[in-house]
């Protein structure tokens, strides 16, 4: 079974200043590692004249890609700060650019991992962060006697309807979180006395944004 996850849905900027030192934050939504390099050198030619464009990446439901680096920063005071933000937030299938324009005073080890991680955390300010779940797509099919009972153990369950068609009976398209599936069957299947159709279409993702469902991309 598939637990819930985060992604970055929608990629900002951020930008934050430190003794001089300008430190601009990208983030945009990678779903490979060759997105996220692509993205890395799109960001260095938008900064062709600055100094550093350290960068971390996490790819993967459970994070399996991940990938950070100093870009000639000194060892450890910024790409591991940045995917430590990353992974402290739970996010996934993101990745983090950070220009820095050297501002001309030194800001030591510490002054670095503060600045880079805030830059990081200010992006993400910026970003639209999207809770997925995973879940089935299931049709229930049931006559309009049944209809009522149905919406409601739905609404009881917090179960989202993802469309609804009316004819000779009622077909209700729903998304069952994955965790919940075998209880929903079940509990669908006894209220109706078995006479209800349910059929399993797809494993699926979603998450809801302003109210509205988003379906993603199961592959």
């Amino acid at each position: 079974m598939r637990n819930p996850y985060k992604i970055l849905y929608q990629g900002g900027t951020a930008e934050i200043v430190e003794k001089k030192s300008r430190f601009i934050a990208s983030l945009r939504p990678v779903k490979s590692e060759e997105e996220a390099l692509l993205f890395l050198e799109e960001t260095r030619k938008k900064y062709w004249d600055a100094r550093h464009n350290c960068y971390a990446w996490v790819i993967g439901e459970n994070g399996e890609q991940k990938r950070c680096s100093d870009d000639g920063e000194p060892s450890q005071t910024a790409g591991r700060p940045m995917l430590d933000v990353l992974e402290g937030e739970g996010i996934c299938n993101v990745c983090a650019v950070v220009t820095r324009y050297f501002g001309g005073t030194l800001l030591g080890t510490g002054g670095l991992v503060r600045a880079y991680s805030s830059a990081v955390q200010e992006g993400l300010k910026n970003s639209t962060v999207l809770s997925v779940m995973p879940a089935v797509k299931t049709a229930v099919t049931t006559d309009y006697n049944g209809v009522g009972k149905i919406q409601y153990l739905l609404g009881q369950r917090d179960i989202t309807i993802l469309d609804s068609q009316y004819s000779d009976q009622v077909m209700l398209t729903v998304l069952i979180p994955e965790e919940q599936k075998d209880r929903m069957l079940a509990e669908l299947t006894d209220l109706t006395n078995g006479k209800a159709g349910i059929e399993v279409q797809d494993e699926v993702a979603f998450g809801i944004l302003d109210k509205h469902v988003i379906l993603l991309d199961n592959r």
